[in-house]
């Protein structure tokens, strides 16, 4: 569905998304759904360490969590890109509930081993890899764009809620019913999503090329990334200040054993570091309507510096509870305006594909981060890391300096003025192909031509194609022939289809430079 372009970032209240009852069915059934993650996230963690695990099968935990993520993210993003996004998450969803079932049933018999604790997290954590690059290229399909800031938002206050919520009730259920209980309610959690999403009519999307491979759509998501300035620059800034940021969630354990003893204070402190969150989203909606997402940004990412330094600090559980309150209200500032820009500026055919590579830079930077950052704490001291990565964070905002955010909405609607070539029996796998294009250049607007040209080189490489170049006839002054090569004849059609409007200023630059039509030629290569 085509959302409406905003006449204001920040105009947009943090209520209006739900005035989409799709979208509020979905953030309530997912927060149901999410507490019940976290509570699984406990129960297997304490039941590794009921079983008399060793120290290594404790932490395989975690691996077994986190490593679906990067095995299984580009190939997923490719797939909710290609497949009906509806479908791809109703079968991710069924499969959760099916694993969650037999972690239930094999807890609940005393049949659970470690290994087999290890494998059925791993099955669990692959279902919500693979879905999660399609939930978050949906969102444009529930809401306007310009509620997609505070739709972000509020997932993210949903996902905080949920991380404060979920322990806490995880251990009351532990202690009362057992870990086969806690297991129990994470398979049912699962169904409120699927309600909503199997009575979902979600409009269908017509192609007029057949689907791509998994393999050439997962090619098609790097290329578009390495060939998309302002996609390049958000995932960069967010790869640095996920790094050095990742520091204090990472350590909190640490920081709460070290003041308190108990997980009481553990919990204590993350129950702060959501709540924070929650009034970071509210303020943050205010701040869109005064201020661009880049000082918004920088001002987060400089916030959770301070904090991260002062959580170094501090000795006291209330001093330390309010500053992981302002801690959490920055992380969302930041964190959900990242995820926002990754959606501005990716139009719906490579939506999803993008977001899987957005998440294997947030992913990465957290794990890298948290590893570099505990050897820091293991070999000078807890507080000097959290001091050291406090000023990385706050250094990262120097970016911001020449690497800005962009503000300004983008129209990423399709705008396929080409017309279709006129090919008698074209194979759609025959290739590579090739592409001329002549132009008859107005002499007093080469330059203006070479520098146009450039960007719309760019775009070709964008949108397909291998290779690309400009050249200038030697025999006629005024003739420059562009040429550009494509894998096959499917993939150029589909270049058509590539084109937005936002393309359309470049090619009203460059028509405003040539004194004729330009003449195209396709050629296939034999």
């Amino acid at each position: 569905m085509a959302a409406a372009q905003p006449s204001d970032p920040g105009s947009a209240s943090l209520s209006r998304p739900l005035r989409s009852s799709l979208f509020r069915n979905l953030l309530i059934a997912d927060v149901v759904s999410d507490i019940g993650t976290f509570m699984q996230s406990v129960g297997a963690a304490w039941l590794m360490v009921s079983l008399n695990a060793g120290p290594v099968y404790v932490a395989l935990t975690q691996t077994a969590s986190a490593l679906p993520f990067f095995i299984l993210a580009l190939p997923a993003g490719a797939i909710g890109d290609i497949v009906d996004r509806r479908k791809v998450i109703l079968f991710t969803e069924l499969w959760m509930v099916g694993v969650a079932v037999v972690l239930a049933v094999m807890t609940i018999a005393g049949a659970m081993s470690p290994m087999l604790l290890l494998i059925l997290t791993f099955a669990l954590s692959a279902g919500d890899a693979f879905e999660t690059p399609t939930w978050r290229a949906v969102l444009p399909e529930l809401v306007q764009k310009e509620d997609l800031p505070a739709a972000s938002a509020l997932n993210g206050i949903e996902f905080n809620f949920a991380r404060a919520v979920g322990p806490a009730l995880a251990g009351l259920v532990i202690a009362f019913a057992g870990i086969g209980a806690a297991f129990v309610l994470n398979a049912v959690s699962f169904f409120g999503v699927i309600l909503v999403v199997a009575r979902w009519k979600r409009s269908v999307v017509k192609r007029t090329t057949p689907p791509e491979t998994v393999t050439g759509a997962t090619v098609a998501a790097i290329r578009y990334v390495r060939y998309s300035p302002t996609v390049r620059i958000v995932l960069l800034r967010a790869g640095t200040a996920m790094f050095f940021a990742s520091a204090l969630l990472a350590l909190l354990p640490s920081i709460a054993h070290r003041i308190s003893g108990s997980p009481i204070g553990y919990g204590v402190l993350l129950g702060c570091f959501g709540f924070g969150a929650v009034v970071g989203a509210l303020v943050m909606q205010r701040a869109r309507s005064r201020w661009s997402a880049d000082v918004i940004v920088s001002a987060g990412i400089g916030v959770f510096g301070l904090t991260t330094i002062a959580a170094g600090a501090l000795r006291a559980l209330p001093p330390l509870g309010a500053v992981m309150l302002i801690g959490g209200a920055a992380w969302i500032s930041f964190i959900s305006l990242f995820n926002v820009q990754v959606l501005n500026q990716t139009p719906d055919w490579v939506r999803a594909r993008v977001l899987a590579v957005s998440l294997l830079v947030f992913q990465g930077g957290v794990a890298a981060g948290s590893v570099a950052w505990g050897a820091l704490a293991a070999r000078v001291g807890l507080g000097r890391a959290l001091l050291w990565a406090g000023i990385g964070t706050i250094l990262s905002t120097v970016f911001g300096l020449f690497l800005r955010l962009p503000d300004a909405s983008v129209d990423l609607t399709p705008w396929n003025h080409w017309p279709v070539p006129s090919i008698v029996d074209a194979d759609g796998d025959a290739g590579p192909v090739l592409i001329t294009v002549e132009y008859h250049v107005d002499p007093g607007r080469i330059s203006d031509f070479m520098e146009t040209m450039r960007q719309y080189g760019r775009v070709r490489h964008r949108d397909g194609a291998s290779r690309w170049g400009i050249c200038r006839d030697l025999e006629t002054a005024d003739r420059y022939v562009e040429t550009f090569v494509v894998s096959s004849w499917t993939e150029h059609l589909r270049q058509h289809d590539r084109l937005t409007r936002a393309d359309s200023q470049l090619e009203k630059r460059l028509r405003g430079c040539v004194l004729s039509e330009p003449k195209v030629r396709h050629l296939v290569y034999l």
